[in-house]
């Protein structure tokens, strides 16, 4: 089949994927490898400003695999968090279900935990940037990825040493880093200069240019034969001996025969419609995208202690961070903006102010425990694959294979057990 051609329409499609970002796409690319009919529901256009796919840094690879769960986080830390201007900020209400999040999130930050979470979301990236190497083959979609390293940079004496503490642990996961020595920084980026206490480098770190890549992979997955439904909402769900039976939406009703449901922040609601209870809460990131300054770095950086990143995309500068839980509201706030600009200049101080092209933020749906809940919940035939907060690019191609490998009965490659989404206890509630 073409990519001009498109998939015939139909209502009784082998999976309904509901949710057409990057989780979604590779729920759908996995399954539609393994010879299922699918359908894949988004709730307005490809990459649209509603997505997390459209203004991300789009950081893949094997850099990133700490959970958001640290420990020491429900100590003085957490009192921390409720600071504005905080990397990782928390706005008090009275919200039940955000208490019970907290409640999670807290017994997650132990030693023991925040290892067992490291673990899993490794081998997860490790997987995914192997399926990324093989997708990213073809030609058109190969202009959208790149894998130059990452340099992760250190502007405290504290946080420096912390970060050479762990880098052991982290190479006996897999995961290439490495202390840079004095000098090197400035042979890896020679037009941009650092003030920070040292840096570390891994040569695996990658990157997605986003909203392009999504486009490019819904146009390989069209010509794959997967129907993608672009504006097309789940309003509700009607189940019948267990099972999903119909699916209702703003454009129609569908027969699945099973249902993946990987609705990014809105897959609680949706999950709802289902009669599941789903414990994630959307964590609110930012990024301002800038003409490339004469002075900006060739690679990816991250601004460790302050959860800054900076991409570069040819010709311009996207710099993205901060972490926080607001709800679903996704207003800007223009003092979190402004301050991680200027964190920018804290570390790089030579960057020239250029112009600013766009300011956006999203939602990213997060775990307790910053680990994602992927298996079967609820109805005989709903599989979720949600929670892969802010590091969703570079868990999307794993999860969306282990989606594949328990839908048809298959032994996944990533470890089932660590994900499922019973893990948080809890009972399923029944649908009104």
């Amino acid at each position: 089949m073409s990519e001009e051609q498109t998939p015939p329409v139909r209502d009784d499609p082998d999976v309904v994927v509901v949710g057409g970002g990057v989780a979604g796409l590779f729920c759908a690319y996995h399954l539609r490898r393994a010879g299922a009919a699918v359908t894949v529901l988004e709730r307005g256009a490809l990459g649209g400003q509603q997505s997390c796919s459209s203004g991300n840094t789009g950081f893949v690879g094997t850099h990133g695999a700490a959970p958001l769960a640290e420990p020491g986080m429900r100590s003085w830390r957490s009192l921390a968090m409720l600071h504005p201007d905080a990397p990782f900020h928390v706005r008090p209400r009275a919200d039940r279900e955000l208490l019970r999040w907290l409640g999670h999130f807290g017994r997650a930050c132990t030693p023991s935990a925040a290892a067992a979470g490291f673990r899993i979301l490794a081998a997860m990236k490790r997987r995914s940037l192997e399926i990324l190497l093989e997708l990213c083959e073809s030609d058109r979609i190969a202009d959208t990825f790149a894998m130059p390293g990452i340099v992760l940079t250190y502007r405290s004496a504290q946080g420096f040493s912390a970060a050479r503490a762990a880098v052991a642990r982290t190479v006996a996961n897999g995961i290439p880093l490495r202390v840079l020595e004095p000098g090197e920084l400035d042979e890896l980026e020679p037009k941009t200069r650092f003030t920070v206490r040292g840096a570390l480098y891994n040569p695996e770190g990658a990157y997605l240019r986003v909203p392009e890549f999504v486009l490019e992979f819904a146009r390989l997955l069209r010509a794959l034969g997967v129907e993608i439904r672009e504006y097309s909402e789940l309003t509700g769900c009607t189940i019948t001996a267990g099972k999903i039976s119909r699916l209702s939406t703003t454009h129609g009703d569908l027969r699945p025969g099973a249902v993946v449901l990987t609705a990014g922040a809105w897959s609680t609601e949706c999950a709802r419609m289902a009669g599941v209870e789903l414990p994630l809460q959307p964590i609110k990131g930012y990024s301002v995208t800038v003409d490339m300054p004469p002075s900006g770095p060739s690679r990816p950086v991250l601004l460790s202690e302050a959860r800054v990143a900076l991409v570069p995309l040819g010709d311009r500068l996207r710099i993205g961070g901060t972490l926080e839980l607001t709800g679903m509201r996704n207003t800007i706030s223009d003092r979190r903006v402004a301050r991680m600009v200027r964190t920018v200049r804290d570390y790089l101080p030579d960057l020239e102010q250029t112009h600013t092209h766009e300011t956006w933020s999203g939602l990213r749906p997060s775990t307790p425990d910053g680990v994602p809940v992927i298996g079967r919940a609820g109805p005989g035939n709903l599989i979720i694959a949600a929670g892969y907060g802010h590091i969703g690019m570079g868990l999307a191609p794993a999860g969306g294979e282990l989606v594949g490998h328990l839908l048809a009965g298959e032994t996944p490659v990533t470890d089932p057990v660590p994900v499922r989404p019973s893990r948080f206890g809890g009972r399923d509630r029944r649908p009104t």
